[in-house]
């Protein structure tokens, strides 16, 4: 089913969510809510006892973009959620503490993001954006602050590598101060792919990618991050309690923008280390990122309302 919307921006997401909501409450079923941004819709559920089993999807009132009416916004809704979900789902340890701070143990679960393993895939497709598969790195993110890239960019522009750093996303420096820094900080060898939607483009490229830089620094378990293990990918990343759950041992951490420069001298040519840090990855995603692992946590929590019946 499709809801349409006019609004653009938040006023475009909440009108989004209220619809959705009032069309969710024709059944009686359980309702699966991902992010709590609107949770103050939601009243509308718990008031009719319909089982919420919410997706809290981070800390997301504490990202500075927002500015402060915003995080205030996002933070009250944080706390709504809290009290009318009858479940809440953390996507990382370091949240579901977090969470315990503010709901009942008994009512919360961990349940991390799934990606499907990539085994293979058309070296065609690197090409096709001036790759050469095994000699580009990639970096896929938002352009914001909170995901490191300047640092990343820095680190890896410090000196010729000998191959490609590919970011992906939208730069529009003579717009954004932020993304000027990131272009004005680029080597030749750091290239612009842009927007990349099609999922198994995507995935092509990750396999292809010699390491994926991955700087994140807030939110819980990164999709990007998965999705990046689930290909094998040897990674760089933030040096974080988040990342390091989600990495493990496929990962080596920065801080600072020379550090990524002593790490890249370190690990671009060590061809074993690279080796052991992709099994690494693969073996990390088999134990706790398979959609089948991540879906069947989600099934048991949700068949315990189904079984109860409606929630008082």
């Amino acid at each position: 089913m499709t809801i349409p919307v006019e609004a653009e921006g938040w006023r475009g997401t909440a009108l989004f969510d209220l619809k959705s909501i009032l069309h969710a409450m024709r059944h009686r079923d359980v309702c699966l809510v991902f992010g709590y941004n609107t949770a103050v819709f939601n009243l509308l559920q718990r008031v009719r006892h319909i089982p919420l089993v919410i997706n809290m999807d981070g800390i997301e009132w504490s990202r500075k973009r927002w500015g402060p009416t915003r995080q205030a916004i996002l933070y009250v809704n944080e706390r709504i959620a809290c009290i009318v979900g009858h479940h809440l789902i953390a996507d990382h340890p370091e949240i579901e503490v977090y969470l315990r701070r503010k709901a009942p143990a008994r009512k919360i679960s961990m349940v991390t993001y799934g990606a499907d393993p990539v085994e293979d895939a058309d070296p065609d497709i690197a090409a096709r954006h001036g790759l050469v598969a095994g000699d580009y790195l990639t970096l896929i993110c938002r352009p914001i602050p909170e995901n490191s890239i300047l640092e990343l960019v820095r680190g890896f522009s410090a000196k010729p590598r000998g191959v490609k750093l590919a970011l992906f996303g939208t730069y529009t420096p003579e717009q954004d101060p932020y993304h000027r820094a990131v272009v004005d900080a680029a080597s030749h060898e750091v290239v612009f792919v842009g927007n990349v939607y099609e999922p198994s483009e995507v995935a092509a490229l990750r396999f292809h990618s010699r390491l994926y830089l991955h700087g994140h620094t807030v939110g819980g378990t990164n999709p990007s991050l998965v999705e990046a293990v689930a290909a094998g990918n040897p990674v760089i990343a933030h040096d974080n309690a988040y990342n390091r759950w989600t990495a493990g041992e496929a990962a080596l951490y920065f801080r600072t923008a020379d550090d990524v420069d002593a790490l890249l001298d370190s690990v671009l040519e060590a061809h074993d280390l690279l080796g052991k840090m992709g099994l690494a990855a693969r073996e990390r995603h088999a134990s706790e990122f398979t959609w089948k692992y991540v879906a069947g946590q989600y099934e048991a929590i949700i068949k315990k309302f189904v079984e109860n019946g409606d929630a008082k």
